[in-house]
């Protein structure tokens, strides 16, 4: 049995901890036989290879009498660059209990457990659902629309260095003022009509608007200038930190995907640039 997550992209600007987009990066789990104790296959360091792992710890948070197992993980999304890579691990984790306990957890259900564990539902919702997802927590209740995310690329440009959430958040006010909660919320309102509607002109200007968390992260990532630049010239919709970041996110018609990462390739940064695409899926279990 495998387990397949997609990699996802937060925030999209204005949608702060509650917009978010599954992209095609992946986590596979696979599960390889029961056991004495749990084993963890991979290759990532610093990663734990027993129930210390947090693919397990969030499996035996779901059903703690599960079985032990020796399962096999591989992905090619990065560690702490703002795609949702421990949100992934989540959702796998609550798929891998689901799964062995045959529990028949609804996707809603995966999301409200999901959330309660990852704090906020802006990540972990487009992991279970793919797509685009529009979520709230608030007062321990989850909501969520689904709907597709108008046809576009994703080109990312994923720097050498990690950027820790705690860090990224540590930037942030801890306060608006009245005023400029109301021009946040009210840009972030632009851009998700926007989006729903198709209109990726209107939603690009709207993205690089926000006032919630950009313009506070933006100078702990070097690189996010010069590719916002670029995209300006090149005619992208918008850029845009990923998440957390250091992931910087240019979102832009197919037709231009291959301009904008040679234009970014010849930057030089240190990272690499890869075109993405939307996961209509999100997680899938294959036998």
């Amino acid at each position: 049995m495998k387990i397949i997550v997609p990699a996802t992209s937060a925030n999209i600007g204005p949608g702060f901890d509650s917009l978010g987009v599954a992209l095609s990066k992946y986590l596979t789990i696979e599960v390889v036989k029961e056991q004495e104790e749990w084993f963890v296959e991979h290759d990532l360091e610093f990663v734990p290879s027993d129930q210390y792992n947090l693919l397990i710890k969030t499996a035996l948070k779901v059903c703690p009498d599960l079985r032990p197992h020796h399962v096999r993980m591989t992905s090619d999304i990065p560690l702490a660059r703002g795609l949702g890579s421990s949100s992934s691990v989540i959702v796998a984790g609550i798929e891998l209990a689901n799964q062995l306990a045959d529990l028949q957890l609804s996707d809603d259900e995966k999301l409200r457990i999901a959330t309660e564990i990852e704090g906020h539902p802006d990540n972990v919702a487009p992991a279970i659902f793919g797509n685009l997802v529009i979520s709230s927590y608030v007062n321990k209740k989850v909501a969520k629309i689904v709907t597709d995310f108008p046809q576009a690329s994703f080109i990312a440009f994923i720097p050498n260095y990690p950027l820790r959430t705690s860090e990224s958040r540590g930037v942030l006010p801890t306060q608006f003022s009245s005023k400029k909660a109301v021009a946040a919320s009210a840009i972030a309102n632009v851009a998700i009509a926007a989006l729903l509607t198709g209109d990726l002109v209107e939603a690009g200007k709207a993205i690089e608007a926000d006032l919630f968390h950009e313009p506070f992260r933006q100078k702990l990532v070097q690189e996010f200038y010069p590719i916002r630049q670029l995209g300006r010239e090149l005619g992208a919709y918008a850029t845009y930190l990923s998440g957390a970041g250091p992931t910087v996110m240019v979102l832009a018609d197919q037709a231009k995907e291959v301009a904008l990462k040679d234009a970014i390739d010849a930057l030089q940064l240190d990272g690499e640039s890869v075109i993405l695409t939307v996961d209509r899926h999100g997680v899938r279990v294959e036998a």
